[in-house]
């Protein structure tokens, strides 16, 4: 694609490699095959091509955002998968990113749009102002009938029938390896997570020790700054990464780190791209570090070696999140390691399509949302599970709301069959 960026603008850094992204796509519409939303919309302003022309359009005149642009920007999951499919090797991840930036500073949303968006940057990456908050939605959700805007009925929905418990393996410490110590690494306990479902950690920690992991929670490490990154708002993204890449840096520098093993996958595609985000930066140095050990947890459980287990009799169908799959391009890890356990895998239709889970997606685009998870419900049922698994918290609770079948994180499965407990879905079936 030809541009005409004028050398001023290229100083930008974020404009100049905008334009090496742009500069790489060739208009051949591939990505429109795999895009959930233009399935959905069927509008070519809501597909990667469209996306890449209004952005392109407003970078280059170097003009506000408008209202239509800023439409079509929202509507996009950044769930990637047009990156999987592109043979041109487009980066949109970083083009989207930059847009959504460029318009937090440019455009003024409507008030209501503003107090939401506001609220939820406040509220989700600091777990215990989410803890109370679900208490408060559930407060209110006997009223939701009442509230006119779905995005507000779409937050009163997030709060589940229990709220867990806190965990006190998310606090700073260092959990010793029960088998003979291999490796020692740094677990992201994220925030959102530990709001939600506290299942997760715990059993990821008793896993990896079990197979010779010294585990550290670092003082000073939380959230990793998705949510907020993926609403352009830079200044609080980039200050939840710095002080993860100060925690884990000087952990690093304590004892050694062989790896920060991340299991909820949004968060690892992020810290993955911590290198790029403060490419910039006096944390540069730090940040390619940081992005150079960060492992997703089937990684990790990988070059561990899982024991292999004998048959369990249990159908799982495996989820694949958007995060994982396109954003980390890992497909197969989790599969083969649920297979090595003993577990049966199958997956459904379409898997590379996304639930509508996408951060906070779901509560700020609910009507889209709910048609791409009633779609992945569908195809998840239709292979007759006993139960689902994914890698991800928030693929993990939107498919939750729509089917019956339990839903644990791989980790919790492959915990159990190594010795943990049964997971805490599975036990309420009997």
């Amino acid at each position: 694609m030809q541009t005409t960026f004028t050398p001023e603008q290229l100083r930008d850094p974020g404009i100049a490699r905008a334009n090496e992204v742009l500069r790489t796509c060739v208009h051949c519409g591939f990505c429109t095959a795999t895009c959930p939303t233009y399935q959905v919309l069927g509008d070519e302003l809501d597909s990667p091509r469209g996306r890449i022309y209004l952005i392109k359009d407003m970078l280059e005149q170097g003009r506000p955002a408008d209202a239509q642009t800023v439409k079509h920007i929202d509507r996009c999951l950044s769930c990637l998968a047009c990156m999987t499919t592109c043979p041109s090797g487009v980066h949109y991840m970083h083009l989207v990113d930059h847009a959504r930036e460029y318009i937090e500073t440019t455009y003024k949303r409507p008030m209501m749009d503003r107090m939401l968006r506001a609220v939820l940057a406040w509220i989700i990456p600091h777990p215990m102002r989410f803890r109370v908050a679900m208490l408060g939605a559930k407060v209110a959700r006997p009223f939701r009938r009442l509230v006119p805007d779905a995005r507000l009925r779409a937050m009163l929905d997030m709060a589940g029938a229990k709220i867990p418990p806190v965990s006190r393996n998310d606090d700073p410490q260092v959990f010793a390896a029960v088998a003979p110590k291999r490796m020692r690494v740094a677990l992201l306990t994220g925030c959102a997570q530990r709001a939600l479902n506290t299942d997760i950690n715990d059993a990821t920690i008793r896993l990896l020790r079990r197979l010779g992991a010294e585990v550290v929670v670092a003082k000073g490490a939380g959230c990793c700054g998705a949510l907020t990154h993926h609403m352009g708002k830079a200044d609080q993204s980039h200050a939840s990464a710095a002080a993860n890449i100060r925690a884990w840096m000087a952990e690093k520098a304590a004892g050694g780190l062989d790896a920060i093993v991340i299991n909820t996958s949004g968060c690892g595609t992020t810290v993955k791209d911590y290198g790029h985000m403060f490419r910039d930066d006096p944390l540069a140095g730090d940040a390619a570090t940081i992005a150079g050990l960060a492992m997703d947890v089937s990684q990790v459980l990988t070059k561990l070696g899982l024991p292999e287990g004998a048959p369990k009799g249990i159908k799982v169908a495996y989820h694949a999140a958007c995060s994982l799959q396109h954003g980390q391009q890992i497909k197969t890890l989790p599969k083969d390691l649920l297979k090595r356990a003993g577990f049966t895998v199958v997956e459904p239709a379409d898997s590379h399509l996304c639930c509508g889970s996408a951060g906070t997606y779901n509560l700020l685009q609910p009507e889209i949302s709910q048609q791409l998870k009633a779609r992945k419900v569908q195809t998840l049922e239709a292979r007759s599970p006993d139960v689902i698994a994914a890698g991800n918290i928030g693929c993990m609770m939107q498919i939750g709301s729509g089917t019956g079948v339990p839903v644990v994180h791989t980790v919790e499965l492959l915990d159990w069959a190594t010795g943990g407990p049964k997971p805490r879905a599975l036990q309420a079936q009997g």
